[in-house]
């Protein structure tokens, strides 16, 4: 076990030798506020460099990541980050720039900037696009901000957003943000959206849907053009969740289907690292009519050059602080670039290849409430496994971890029992799958013979089960004595 760098700690240790001059701070302190400064010592631990560097590295083995092993994590889209991607956004040129520099130097990342927001629009058949929000949600919230401007310049008092009953949880909480109720959709017995009740709630006070495409059941809404003209013939907006466009990519586009918005996730989609919370970058497109009401600054482009602009009087205003998430949009900038529309069209007929393949080999074994041919992620259930012996999907998600994989997304979507969700992305090659496979075979086998085995793992991991109730509700992330 590794021991916390507190730990390691000893009074005298330095990291780094400054020369004299250097070491006390450059800042005058009259231009800090007198109630700002600090009055004591900060507590931090005294370690050298070499300490340092083998703390993290050993903390970086001991957790599952993708470079690692296979992470099906579904609706995550956790594919592999090409390592070209990480050589290009650390050019000293674009790592090293300012977002306050002058704009004549800064003209390569505006051009950036400006081509993959073209590159979005072509995508996903949208007239325009912004990069500023920082991840999905923050796309999410940006969108139905963009829907209450939309309303509001109209004069149209819309109460009401429908968010159907397998969406992602982080949908009816942007609409809440917005100011919205929202209104459940039911889903009919193919996991589609139950055209029935969209008809008998969609009125002239709902703002629009929100719909995600395929479904988190992995499932293409066939009917989506009949629900996007049931949504349009009441003036309401229809907004796709982008989180799953990893399906569509140079197969069906956003814009084609009647969607007027959509969010992108650049950290699923286009490769770029999830991380702790971030970095994430969850870009906007929308259609014409809706463009005027994004972001500021836009980035245009006058001639040969680049620059940023904030004469749109209709805009909702910045929803961050500068730009967007620049190393991340460079990443996916490079990522679309090499790919070309042939390759992006590829990545997404493999992923749905794979996910098929997956949910074949195991539907002899587990419960596939909705078995038809799915797009890029398909959801199983671990029901049967429950009810014969008692273990959980839980249980099942833990014992993966011995095995040597991250576990699937687990109880969702809740119109699902015991839900495994499982995304193989496009990355993952047929052995890799095969192991996979094999190992939720063995543990099947394992809930019958040695059930204690799964309600106690995983066995293999630096940290055992977790109280995880516990841990939400009593977070403590600091360290003391």
């Amino acid at each position: 076990m590794e021991k916390l760098i507190f730990e390691y700690s000893q009074a005298g240790k330095e990291g780094v030798t400054l020369p004299d001059g250097l070491k006390s701070s450059t800042v005058p302190e009259k231009l800090i506020p007198a109630d700002l400064l600090r009055k004591t010592e900060m507590k931090l631990p005294e370690v050298s460099e070499p300490e340092v560097v083998r703390h993290f590295t050993n903390l970086s083995t001991m957790n599952h990541h993708v470079d690692k092993d296979f992470y099906p994590l579904g609706s995550c889209t956790m594919k592999y980050n090409p390592k070209i991607n990480e050589r290009c956004a650390s050019l000293s040129g674009l790592a090293n720039s300012h977002p306050l520099q002058d704009e004549s130097t800064a003209q390569g990342a505006l051009c950036i900037l400006y081509e993959i927001e073209q590159y979005l629009c072509a995508i996903t058949g949208m007239a325009a696009a912004t990069l500023q929000p920082a991840a999905g949600s923050h796309g999410e919230l940006t969108g139905v901000m963009l829907m209450k401007k939309y309303f509001d310049r109209k004069k149209e008092q819309r109460r009401y957003i429908l968010i159907p009953d397998s969406a992602h949880g982080t949908n009816p909480s942007s609409a809440a943000s917005a100011n919205f109720e929202t209104l459940p959709l039911k889903s009919d017995a193919r996991g589609c959206i139950d055209l029935d009740d969209l008809r008998a709630k969609m009125n002239e006070t709902v703002a629009g849907l929100m719909l995600t495409n395929p479904n988190t059941l992995g499932l293409f809404e066939e009917e989506v053009g009949e629900i996007t003209r049931i949504v349009h013939c009441h003036g309401g907006l229809v907004y796709m969740d982008g989180a799953n466009l990893n399906a569509l990519l140079g197969i069906v586009r956003p814009g084609d289907m009647g969607f007027d918005i959509t969010h992108i996730n650049l950290h699923k989609t286009f490769s770029t690292p999830h991380g702790g919370g971030g970095p994430g970058s969850g870009a906007i497109a929308v259609t014409e009519k809706l463009a005027e009401f994004l972001p500021v600054p836009r980035i245009v482009k006058n001639g040969e050059q680049f620059a940023l602009d904030e004469n749109y009087p209709n805009s909702i205003g910045k929803v961050l602080g500068y730009f967007g998430n620049f190393g991340i949009i460079v990443r996916a900038y490079c990522y679309i670039r090499m790919m070309g529309l042939e390759g992006l069209k590829a990545i997404s007929r493999n992923a749905i290849l794979n996910a098929n393949y997956l949910r074949t080999k195991l539907s002899q074994t587990f419960d596939i409430p909705y078995n038809r041919a799915c797009m890029h992620e398909f959801v199983a259930s671990g029901e049967k496994q429950h009810q014969q012996y008692g273990i959980k999907t839980l249980d099942i998600a833990k014992r993966l971890l011995d095995y040597g994989f991250h576990a699937p997304t687990v109880y969702f979507p809740l119109i699902v029992k015991e839900a495994l969700m499982i995304e193989p992305t496009e990355s993952e090659s047929k052995e890799t799958m095969d192991r996979f496979v094999e190992a939720l075979l063995k543990i099947d086998r394992e809930s019958a013979e040695n059930p204690e085995k799964l309600h106690s793992a995983p066995w293999t991991t630096p940290v055992r089960r977790l109280d995880e109730l516990k841990a939400n509700k009593e977070l403590n992330v600091c360290w003391g004595k």
